[in-house]
């Protein structure tokens, strides 16, 4: 299936990371041209290269989400250099593991500034070149938190929740652009914050890694944990062009884990 998405402008941000990464690639191989953004260069580069083995167009971008004042200098270099964003992935590392509780005003601060205030900015920053085109595609990665909260992620479960209400509203004042708006929550995705999780879990509940890992796995009907590319292949089809009447959804990726319907 052609997703129709050829040469258009696809900016991706934390696509260093697994997801983020896995998300690059399956736009590339739809032929888009990725712009890789991560504040981690060398891990930038790593996506840039498999994009590029790949057959497909990539450049870096060192971008700091936590960074909000330069956000619109580095979408107005980008976008002078290739053209307006087309598709807009938003896509940031999450808060390490917390209480929902006691946690200082400051971390909130942190974390809202870098998980939701720079995501809606950045949203806003590509918006007009969409408008103007009368298409365009954004495309929210959060965490199945978001519909069962996660013990020990309170920060994220509460953070992450507050971008699928800014997404389904977002979703309906530019629907009329033929823009969509659409969020995706990965379940148990192996990558390397998941790797973590579950090293903190081992550690708190004093129990080895591997159990911890099994017993996860138990609570997953397809049985296993899932590949990132299942995950960005989700992602490539939401930013096509038969995804066109898909707007205001929360996409599950998780083979079945979440229980609720």
């Amino acid at each position: 299936m052609n997703f129709g998405i050829e040469g258009k402008v696809a900016l991706v941000t934390g696509a260093g990371g697994g997801l983020g990464g896995a998300i690059a690639l399956s736009l590339a191989k739809e032929g888009a041209r990725v712009v890789v953004a991560d504040v981690h260069q060398p891990s930038a580069q790593r996506t840039v290269q498999a994009i590029q083995e790949a057959g497909g167009q990539a450049m870096p971008l060192d971008l700091d989400l936590g960074k909000l004042d330069e956000l619109e200098a580095h979408v107005e270099t980008l976008q002078s250099r290739l053209g307006p964003v087309e598709i807009l992935v938003n896509n940031s590392g999450g808060p390490p593991p917390s209480a929902a509780s006691g946690v200082p005003s400051e971390t909130w601060e942190k974390h809202f500034r870098s998980m939701v205030l720079s995501l809606m900015h950045l949203t806003d920053l590509v918006l007009p070149g969409m408008r103007a085109q009368g298409w365009g595609r954004i495309i929210t990665s959060t965490s199945s938190g978001v519909v069962i909260p996660i013990p020990n992620l309170g920060v994220s479960n509460a953070l992450r929740l507050a971008l699928v209400g800014w997404s389904k509203t977002l979703a309906k004042e530019v629907a009329r652009d033929g823009i969509t708006a659409n969020i995706v929550l990965p379940g148990r995705i192996a990558t390397a914050r998941i790797q973590q999780l579950d090293e903190a879990r081992a550690e708190r509940e004093k129990k080895p890694l591997e159990q911890v890992i099994q017993e996860s796995t138990n609570t997953i009907p397809v049985g296993r944990y899932g590949r990132v590319q299942e995950y960005g292949d989700v992602v490539a089809f939401l930013a096509s062009t038969q995804a066109s009447y898909l707007t205001g959804s929360v996409i599950r990726i998780d083979g079945g884990l979440i229980p609720s319907i």
